[in-house]
């Protein structure tokens, strides 16, 4: 019983940092209909920056808001600078633009910072919490990794629905010629979104980063697992990226618990075919996914 309570509650908080990466795909792909397979690399540039920061400060709160900061400027600088040239073109040139800026990323980053493993720390501490004698299987630190991105996701539930800036996000994501029409700037608002996306994968760089090692490709493996909760939650939801991030983490837990940590990854590849194949809307959408 006890260990089924640890991998639960140590899934939840692993599956926080899936969601901000399945957030910060949705964001984008809501905005431009692009998929961001750079979102893992971004995430590790940022990061890098975080760590640049607290190490030469010894501030670890600076250098988690500069981190965040560079996120949201490096989003928007990919889009400008890389990203547009390819809207209106066939799908599959964005696709490559974005497969082609992640292998840049990651070769800056192994040039600049060199390719040996690096230890990040953490918020809070990463002992266990108690309960008597009970182990959880959670710490401080992924409560604070759980109430981060809740946050986060909150905050941006709010500005969707209650901001102009958000109806100006709907309304250039659902009908760009429409909102041009009504006086949105599309292009600002497509640079918004991805500056958005850009935080939330710095967000989950700086979060997950502790409990593995920072070099060019940490992030790899972790953007895999957040577009598959991307997928499982659907791509067209905010609410259903947390879900299915929260849902995998779970998941992927006890397979590492109970199967062994080897599998971890290939579970997750099994779920994404399997969803693909069962339901590609998401398994979590409210309806069939917008076409183009």
């Amino acid at each position: 019983m006890q260990e089924f309570v640890e991998f639960g509650l140590g899934g939840i908080g692993i599956g926080m940092v899936y969601a901000a990466i399945a957030l910060s795909l949705v964001l984008i792909w809501r905005g431009t209909r692009v998929l961001n397979y750079s979102q893992g690399g971004m995430a590790m540039f940022t990061t890098y920056v975080a760590y640049l920061v607290i190490r030469h400060t010894g501030n670890y709160w600076l250098g988690f808001f500069v981190g965040l900061a560079s996120g949201l400027v490096l989003g928007a600088v990919c889009e400008r600078a890389v990203i547009r040239p390819s809207y209106g073109k066939p799908p599959l040139n964005a696709v490559i633009v974005t497969i082609g800026l992640l292998i840049f990323l990651e070769g800056l980053a192994g040039l600049i910072y060199g390719g040996q493993y690096r230890s990040f720390p953490a918020a809070y501490s990463v002992k266990g919490l108690k309960i008597g004698k009970f182990a959880l299987g959670i710490s401080p630190a992924d409560v604070f990794t759980a109430v981060a991105v809740l946050a986060a996701a909150v905050a941006l539930a709010l500005v969707f629905q209650y901001t102009s800036v958000g109806l100006r996000l709907r309304a250039a994501a659902f009908s760009p010629g429409v909102a041009r029409l009504l006086g949105v700037r599309v292009g600002r608002v497509l640079t918004l979104g991805w500056a958005l996306a850009g935080l939330f994968g710095a967000l989950a760089g700086v979060l997950v980063t502790p409990s593995t090692f920072l070099y060019p490709n940490s992030m790899d493996s972790i953007f895999v697992l957040g577009f598959t909760a991307a997928v499982i939650g659907g791509l067209e939801s905010p609410v259903g990226a947390v879900a299915g991030g929260v849902l995998l983490g779970v998941v992927l837990s006890f397979v590492g618990g109970y199967l062994g940590s080897d599998l971890v990854l290939i579970f997750g590849l099994l779920a994404l075919a399997l969803v693909l194949m069962i339901r590609p809307s998401g398994l979590l959408a409210a309806g069939p996914a917008r076409r183009v």
